[in-house]
């Protein structure tokens, strides 16, 4: 299976520890290179994003509806073989929850950053939690996942992933990353494939962080995900679920860069 890298490399000596990108349900990589590559590799990091089987130009968009939560681990394990180093995994929404299953058999990673990410207790509280507060949003994304992009709009769009002051012209650009998404790894993430590592805190360091305004991964299942792993929980005003995305992505982003600063060091590769 052929997957689509999205490689960015600083203009220096590139420091130890590279940095690998993975996107949540209905994208792809594109959305770590918008803002968020371009950041990292400024700031001394090889900075890399994976699209997952059967999105953006990776292969398996036929067979797209067959593939499973753990087909995603295996694309994820594929690609950090690939890394010159131990990368340090940073998981977004449904991209979140591979890098902890990833975890369960696996280890040679620096660290991991989870954005908005789906919980250790998987999508059902989640969405229970939206369905609650948010019932039209919530009917929107259900119809979505089955009907796919044909089915969205702009301010579905906006609801569901932006906070309100997201210009338009911005979403137009945005809806363009938007594609469908395996219903079987939505099931998945559910209840079929659950989370098997254990409460506690992880044998590599972790950042948690979420979005005040998120419908879909609320703040109170972010700190949830920080309470399993026995850490905190950075939660963003004014920050709704596409956090790398959004107009105040940086502030995201400054809290990241300063975190791998202190977590894994600021030595430069040796050649």
């Amino acid at each position: 299976m052929k997957l689509d890298l999205i490689s960015r490399y600083p203009e220096t000596t590139p420091k130890l520890t590279p940095l690998l990108f993975v996107h949540g349900s209905f994208s792809d990589a594109r959305v770590w290179d918008a803002n968020f590559l371009p950041y990292f590799t400024r700031h001394g990091y090889e900075a890399h994003a994976v699209s997952l089987r059967g999105h953006g130009l990776s292969e398996g968009h036929a067979h797209l509806h067959t593939w499973r939560l753990a087909d995603y681990v295996d694309d994820l394990a594929k690609t950090v073989q690939t890394m010159p180093r131990p990368p340090l995994l940073i998981g977004h929404s449904m991209g979140g929850m591979v890098i902890q299953k990833y975890l369960e058999n696996h280890t040679g990673i620096a660290g991991m950053a989870l954005m908005a990410s789906v919980p250790p207790q998987g999508l059902l509280p989640a969405n229970l939690h939206m369905a609650m507060r948010h019932p039209i949003l919530f009917q929107q994304m259900l119809l979505f996942a089955v009907l796919g992009p044909r089915y969205g709009t702009l301010e579905m769009m906006r609801g569901l992933l932006f906070s309100k002051e997201m210009p338009l012209a911005k979403l137009e650009e945005y809806f363009d990353l938007v594609q469908a998404e395996s219903q079987r790894v939505a099931m998945d993430m559910m209840w079929f494939n659950p989370l098997c590592l254990k409460a506690g805190p992880l044998w590599l360091p972790l950042l948690v962080m979420g979005g005040q305004n998120d419908v879909f991964i609320s703040p109170a299942m972010v700190r949830e995900t920080a309470r399993f792993y026995r850490t905190d929980a950075w939660i963003f005003p004014n920050m709704a679920h596409a956090m790398m995305l959004e107009m105040n992505w940086r502030e995201a982003a400054d809290v990241l860069l300063d975190w791998l600063e202190r977590t894994v060091g600021v030595q430069p590769a040796s050649n």
